[in-house]
Protein backbone atom coordinates (compact mmCIF):
# COMPACT_ATOMS: atom_id res chain seq x y z
CA UNK A 1 0.00 0.00 0.00
CA UNK A 2 2.91 2.30 0.66
CA UNK A 3 5.24 3.63 -1.98
CA UNK A 4 8.97 3.02 -1.77
CA UNK A 5 9.47 6.57 -0.60
CA UNK A 6 7.16 9.17 0.86
CA UNK A 7 8.40 12.69 0.19
CA UNK A 8 7.36 15.42 2.61
CA UNK A 9 8.67 18.88 1.66
CA UNK A 10 12.44 18.51 1.27
CA UNK A 11 12.72 15.39 3.45
CA UNK A 12 12.56 11.91 1.94
CA UNK A 13 11.27 9.29 4.36
CA UNK A 14 12.00 5.70 3.46
CA UNK A 15 8.97 3.41 3.65
CA UNK A 16 9.16 0.55 6.17
CA UNK A 17 10.79 -2.62 4.90
CA UNK A 18 8.77 -5.80 4.47
CA UNK A 19 10.48 -7.23 7.55
CA UNK A 20 9.37 -4.31 9.71
CA UNK A 21 5.85 -4.47 8.32
CA UNK A 22 5.64 -8.18 9.09
CA UNK A 23 6.92 -7.57 12.61
CA UNK A 24 4.18 -4.98 13.06
CA UNK A 25 1.58 -7.47 11.83
CA UNK A 26 2.85 -10.11 14.27
CA UNK A 27 2.60 -7.62 17.12
CA UNK A 28 -0.81 -6.25 16.12
CA UNK A 29 -2.36 -9.70 15.66
CA UNK A 30 -0.79 -10.85 18.92
CA UNK A 31 -2.36 -7.87 20.71
CA UNK A 32 -5.76 -8.51 19.13
CA UNK A 33 -5.88 -12.23 19.94
CA UNK A 34 -4.30 -11.83 23.37
CA UNK A 35 -6.83 -9.17 24.32
CA UNK A 36 -10.03 -10.74 23.05
CA UNK A 37 -9.26 -14.38 23.89
CA UNK A 38 -7.77 -13.42 27.25
CA UNK A 39 -11.01 -11.60 28.05
CA UNK A 40 -13.11 -14.54 26.85
CA UNK A 41 -11.09 -17.01 28.92
CA UNK A 42 -10.55 -15.12 32.14
CA UNK A 43 -13.11 -12.33 32.44
CA UNK A 44 -16.18 -13.28 30.40
CA UNK A 45 -18.19 -14.37 33.46
CA UNK A 46 -17.75 -10.87 34.88
CA UNK A 47 -17.85 -8.79 31.71
CA UNK A 48 -20.22 -10.83 29.59
CA UNK A 49 -20.76 -10.49 25.86
CA UNK A 50 -20.28 -6.73 25.90
CA UNK A 51 -16.91 -7.03 27.63
CA UNK A 52 -15.54 -9.44 25.03
CA UNK A 53 -16.87 -7.32 22.17
CA UNK A 54 -15.33 -4.18 23.66
CA UNK A 55 -12.03 -6.00 24.20
CA UNK A 56 -11.65 -6.78 20.52
CA UNK A 57 -12.56 -3.22 19.52
CA UNK A 58 -10.18 -1.68 22.03
CA UNK A 59 -7.26 -3.90 21.00
CA UNK A 60 -7.79 -3.12 17.32
CA UNK A 61 -7.86 0.61 18.04
CA UNK A 62 -4.69 0.38 20.13
CA UNK A 63 -2.87 -1.81 17.64
CA UNK A 64 -3.85 0.34 14.67
CA UNK A 65 -2.64 3.54 16.32
CA UNK A 66 0.54 1.82 17.52
CA UNK A 67 1.74 0.12 14.33
CA UNK A 68 -0.83 0.91 11.65
CA UNK A 69 1.50 3.50 10.16
CA UNK A 70 4.10 0.78 9.68
CA UNK A 71 2.13 -2.11 8.19
CA UNK A 72 -1.31 -0.73 7.45
CA UNK A 73 -2.70 -2.42 10.56
CA UNK A 74 -4.38 -5.42 8.96
CA UNK A 75 -4.03 -8.01 11.80
CA UNK A 76 -6.37 -10.28 9.84
CA UNK A 77 -5.86 -12.38 6.67
CA UNK A 78 -9.32 -11.37 5.44
CA UNK A 79 -8.35 -7.70 5.60
CA UNK A 80 -5.13 -8.29 3.65
CA UNK A 81 -7.02 -10.27 1.00
CA UNK A 82 -9.82 -7.73 0.80
CA UNK A 83 -7.38 -4.83 0.47
CA UNK A 84 -5.54 -6.65 -2.32
CA UNK A 85 -8.81 -7.39 -4.12
CA UNK A 86 -9.66 -3.69 -3.93
CA UNK A 87 -6.30 -2.71 -5.40
CA UNK A 88 -5.11 -1.13 -2.14
CA UNK A 89 -2.44 -3.73 -1.31
CA UNK A 90 0.08 -5.74 -3.32
CA UNK A 91 -0.93 -9.36 -3.89
CA UNK A 92 2.72 -10.37 -3.58
CA UNK A 93 2.66 -9.31 0.08
CA UNK A 94 -0.55 -11.12 0.99
CA UNK A 95 0.96 -14.51 1.88
CA UNK A 96 3.79 -13.02 4.02
CA UNK A 97 1.22 -10.90 5.86
CA UNK A 98 -1.02 -13.93 6.45
CA UNK A 99 1.92 -15.92 7.77
CA UNK A 100 2.84 -13.10 10.16
CA UNK A 101 -0.76 -12.81 11.37
CA UNK A 102 -1.03 -16.54 12.04
CA UNK A 103 2.25 -16.46 13.97
CA UNK A 104 1.10 -13.49 16.05
CA UNK A 105 -2.17 -15.19 16.93
CA UNK A 106 -0.49 -18.48 17.79
CA UNK A 107 2.00 -16.75 20.08
CA UNK A 108 -0.90 -15.07 21.88
CA UNK A 109 -2.83 -18.29 22.56
CA UNK A 110 0.38 -20.13 23.49
CA UNK A 111 1.08 -17.55 26.20
CA UNK A 112 -2.55 -17.66 27.32
CA UNK A 113 -2.28 -21.45 27.55
CA UNK A 114 0.68 -21.04 29.88
CA UNK A 115 -1.20 -18.55 32.03
CA UNK A 116 -4.28 -20.77 32.08
CA UNK A 117 -2.23 -23.73 33.34
CA UNK A 118 -1.85 -21.96 36.68
CA UNK A 119 -5.60 -21.80 37.34
CA UNK A 120 -7.51 -24.24 39.50
CA UNK A 121 -8.91 -27.17 37.54
CA UNK A 122 -12.27 -26.29 36.00
CA UNK A 123 -12.24 -22.71 37.26
CA UNK A 124 -12.04 -21.15 33.80
CA UNK A 125 -13.11 -22.07 30.28
CA UNK A 126 -10.95 -24.11 27.94
CA UNK A 127 -9.91 -23.19 24.43
CA UNK A 128 -12.67 -25.39 23.02
CA UNK A 129 -15.19 -23.00 24.60
CA UNK A 130 -13.67 -19.91 22.96
CA UNK A 131 -12.95 -21.50 19.58
CA UNK A 132 -15.29 -20.76 16.70
CA UNK A 133 -17.86 -23.36 15.79
CA UNK A 134 -21.31 -24.40 14.62
CA UNK A 135 -23.98 -26.85 15.78
CA UNK A 136 -23.00 -27.99 19.29
CA UNK A 137 -20.00 -25.63 19.22
CA UNK A 138 -22.12 -22.57 18.51
CA UNK A 139 -23.07 -20.76 21.74
CA UNK A 140 -26.74 -20.77 20.70
CA UNK A 141 -26.61 -23.92 18.55
CA UNK A 142 -26.62 -22.30 15.10
CA UNK A 143 -26.07 -24.70 12.21
CA UNK A 144 -23.43 -24.72 9.50
CA UNK A 145 -25.37 -22.73 6.89
CA UNK A 146 -26.32 -19.99 9.33
CA UNK A 147 -22.74 -19.65 10.54
CA UNK A 148 -21.36 -19.59 6.99
CA UNK A 149 -23.77 -16.84 5.97
CA UNK A 150 -23.19 -14.78 9.12
CA UNK A 151 -19.40 -14.97 8.92
CA UNK A 152 -19.36 -14.16 5.20
CA UNK A 153 -21.76 -11.21 5.45
CA UNK A 154 -20.19 -9.66 8.55
CA UNK A 155 -16.68 -10.02 7.15
CA UNK A 156 -17.81 -8.28 3.96
CA UNK A 157 -19.37 -5.48 6.02
CA UNK A 158 -16.20 -5.14 8.08
CA UNK A 159 -13.98 -4.95 5.00
CA UNK A 160 -16.33 -2.42 3.35
CA UNK A 161 -15.97 -0.21 6.42
CA UNK A 162 -12.18 -0.55 6.40
CA UNK A 163 -11.98 0.33 2.72
CA UNK A 164 -14.34 3.26 3.29
CA UNK A 165 -12.58 4.83 6.26
CA UNK A 166 -9.17 4.44 4.60
CA UNK A 167 -10.42 5.89 1.31
CA UNK A 168 -8.51 8.94 0.08
CA UNK A 169 -11.67 11.02 0.54
CA UNK A 170 -12.29 10.00 4.17
CA UNK A 171 -11.33 12.25 7.11
CA UNK A 172 -7.82 11.41 8.28
CA UNK A 173 -6.94 10.12 11.73
CA UNK A 174 -10.26 8.48 12.59
CA UNK A 175 -9.92 5.14 10.79
CA UNK A 176 -8.79 3.10 13.85
CA UNK A 177 -11.76 4.34 15.87
CA UNK A 178 -14.26 3.51 13.14
CA UNK A 179 -12.71 0.09 12.54
CA UNK A 180 -12.57 -0.78 16.23
CA UNK A 181 -16.16 0.28 16.88
CA UNK A 182 -17.39 -1.64 13.83
CA UNK A 183 -15.59 -4.76 15.00
CA UNK A 184 -17.23 -4.35 18.41
CA UNK A 185 -20.64 -4.25 16.73
CA UNK A 186 -19.77 -7.30 14.63
CA UNK A 187 -18.83 -9.24 17.75
CA UNK A 188 -21.97 -8.25 19.61
CA UNK A 189 -23.98 -10.00 16.90
CA UNK A 190 -21.65 -12.85 16.01
CA UNK A 191 -20.49 -14.12 19.41
CA UNK A 192 -23.82 -15.88 20.12
CA UNK A 193 -23.80 -17.35 16.60
CA UNK A 194 -20.24 -18.62 16.15
CA UNK A 195 -18.07 -17.10 18.89
CA UNK A 196 -17.23 -14.46 16.24
CA UNK A 197 -14.35 -14.96 13.87
CA UNK A 198 -14.29 -12.68 10.77
CA UNK A 199 -10.54 -13.35 11.15
CA UNK A 200 -8.95 -16.67 10.16
CA UNK A 201 -5.83 -15.93 12.24
CA UNK A 202 -7.95 -15.61 15.39
CA UNK A 203 -9.76 -18.86 14.57
CA UNK A 204 -6.54 -20.76 13.92
CA UNK A 205 -5.00 -19.41 17.11
CA UNK A 206 -7.71 -20.92 19.33
CA UNK A 207 -8.39 -24.05 17.30
CA UNK A 208 -4.81 -25.31 17.70
CA UNK A 209 -5.52 -25.70 21.43
CA UNK A 210 -9.25 -26.34 21.15
CA UNK A 211 -9.12 -30.04 20.33
CA UNK A 212 -9.99 -32.14 17.26
CA UNK A 213 -13.59 -30.87 16.94
CA UNK A 214 -12.46 -27.25 16.87
CA UNK A 215 -9.86 -28.13 14.25
CA UNK A 216 -12.45 -30.06 12.27
CA UNK A 217 -14.72 -27.02 12.03
CA UNK A 218 -11.89 -24.54 11.39
CA UNK A 219 -12.36 -24.63 7.60
CA UNK A 220 -15.60 -22.65 7.93
CA UNK A 221 -13.78 -19.77 9.61
CA UNK A 222 -11.15 -19.70 6.90
CA UNK A 223 -13.46 -20.03 3.88
CA UNK A 224 -16.30 -17.72 4.95
CA UNK A 225 -14.19 -14.69 6.00
CA UNK A 226 -12.01 -14.97 2.89
CA UNK A 227 -15.08 -15.18 0.65
CA UNK A 228 -16.63 -12.16 2.37
CA UNK A 229 -13.40 -10.19 2.04
CA UNK A 230 -13.11 -11.00 -1.67
CA UNK A 231 -16.69 -9.92 -2.29
CA UNK A 232 -16.11 -6.61 -0.51
CA UNK A 233 -12.74 -6.01 -2.13
CA UNK A 234 -13.85 -6.70 -5.68
CA UNK A 235 -17.09 -4.70 -5.40
CA UNK A 236 -15.99 -1.68 -3.35
CA UNK A 237 -14.98 0.45 -6.35
CA UNK A 238 -18.10 -0.53 -8.28
CA UNK A 239 -20.39 0.38 -5.40
CA UNK A 240 -18.68 3.36 -3.79
CA UNK A 241 -15.82 4.72 -5.87
CA UNK A 242 -16.95 4.96 -9.47
CA UNK A 243 -15.93 8.15 -11.25
CA UNK A 244 -18.85 10.34 -12.12
CA UNK A 245 -19.65 10.46 -15.81
CA UNK A 246 -19.46 13.88 -17.46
Amino acid sequence: MAANEVVNADVAIEAPSLGRRLTAEVFGTFLLVFGVIGTALFASSDTGLLGVALAVGITVIGGAYAVGHISGGHFNPAVSIGAAAAGRFAWVDVLPYIAAQIVGGAIATSILLGIRSGAAEGSIAGFDAVSNGYDAHSPLGFGLVSVLIAELVFTAIFVYVILGVTDRRAPSGFAPLAIGLTLTLVHLVLIPISNASVNPARSIATAIYGGPESLGQLWVFIVAPIAGALIAGFTYTLLFDRKARV
